[in-house]
């Protein structure tokens, strides 16, 4: 396992950003996607759990040690998992809940390397999966009955959202976002070349990577001087699934009895502590600005991406999209006129067909909102 980084790659890719005409008009600013569900698993998902596994591989305690990658997830976070793993060439179990759905253990078992790979499913919900799981394989290694002596095997837990290798994997995309923006003339030193970044948030590891990564890029870029204007940070979520705005209104951490989304990639009950530290208090130059929709306004914005810009994401990131285009985004990022610049984070997600988006598309015309 003592790989340096230069020979161990990255299971995740660069991914294009583009701005999109249709949305732009809609939204009344210049409206930029990033393509995150290009990943190799089909969601940002692949950045955070990609670094995480990445990590354990090049850290010099587990040098010839045969690392074993343990996954609790309700499908893409489990997914991003097996890619990566598969990439790199190490062993991973995933346990997800029975209420994950057919195709995405079909797509879990397919992506695996042939005996390398296993999907195991236990309880009704991500957290007894995940309970499962840790308690198996994580707390208790030696559950095999082989003697310690005999183990040169280390179990490592891969958890969806709430680690900090994962929001460092997440905040890669700022720089690159950075970096593909057209430059602004009169943009000032150190500023983020956008006013706004909407991204969706389940548990908060995407949204955590971002707030982090633009903290890392301003400090960088401006060193103490952080630009007067603030980057806002949209954090979209469903109602249902909102359990980031939830803590925000109570101003503590607090869990949803639970998930009523259909958005269930948000299906988080309880965010990250480190989330809700990073809303009610963001770095100098980052603001935070909840948006909750409905599960209509998700559908509406995966029917849009499909029908606008041919690309299929789940409810969970057309939360996202449709976020870009709302009368609220006006309000709560100020100054967006036709030269303003909002990023959505298509996140992505591998629980959706064409079928799905069909049948979005004809309850949207029937009235659901």
């Amino acid at each position: 396992m003592g790989q340096s980084s230069h020979t161990l790659k990255k299971p995740w890719i660069e991914t294009p950003l583009i701005e999109s005409a249709a949305l732009s008009k809609v939204a009344g600013c210049r409206v930029f996607l990033k393509l995150e569900l290009l990943q190799p698993s089909g969601s940002f998902k692949s950045r955070g759990i990609g670094n995480l596994i990445r990590t354990a591989l090049l850290d010099p305690t587990n040098k010839d040690k045969d690392l074993h990658f343990y996954s609790s997830s309700g499908g893409n976070a489990g997914l991003a998992a097996i890619v990566a793993t598969r990439d790199l060439g190490c062993p991973c179990t995933v346990v997800v809940p029975h209420s994950t759905t057919p195709l995405m253990i079909s797509k879990l078992r397919a992506a695996g390397a042939a005996g390398a790979t296993e999907v195991v499913q236990h309880g009704a919900n991500w957290l007894e999966a995940d309970t499962f799981l840790r308690q198996s394989y994580i707390d208790n290694e030696s559950c095999d009955g082989r003697a310690d002596s005999e183990r040169n095997q280390k179990n490592i837990y891969v958890p969806p959202f709430d680690h900090p290798d994962i929001w460092t994997g997440a905040g890669t995309m700022v720089s690159e976002i950075a970096a593909q923006l057209p430059p602004r003339d009169d943009e000032s030193a150190g500023a983020f070349p956008a006013d706004a970044i909407i991204c969706s948030v389940g548990g908060g590891g995407l949204f955590n990577g971002i707030v982090e990564g633009l903290n890392t890029y301003l400090h960088s870029r401006a060193g103490s001087q952080i630009p007067v204007k603030p980057v806002r940070v949209v954090a979209a979520e469903t109602q249902g699934a909102d359990s980031l705005a939830y803590s925000l209104r109570a101003g503590s951490l607090q869990s949803l009895q639970a998930i009523t989304s259909q958005a269930t990639s948000l299906g988080a009950v309880c965010v990250a502590p480190k989330v809700l530290e990073s809303a009610l208090s963001p770095p100098a130059g980052v603001e935070v600005v909840s948006f909750v929709g409905s599960d209509g306004d998700a559908a509406r914005g995966v029917v849009r991406l499909a029908d606008e810009m041919r690309l299929q994401v789940e409810l969970a990131c057309g939360i996202s999209v449709e976020a870009a285009v709302a009368e609220k985004l006006k309000t709560s990022v100020p100054g967006l006129g036709p030269d303003g610049r909002v990023v959505v984070v298509v996140c992505g997600g591998s629980n959706v067909t064409a079928e799905m988006i069909a049948e979005y598309r004809l309850r949207l015309q029937g009235g659901w909102d």
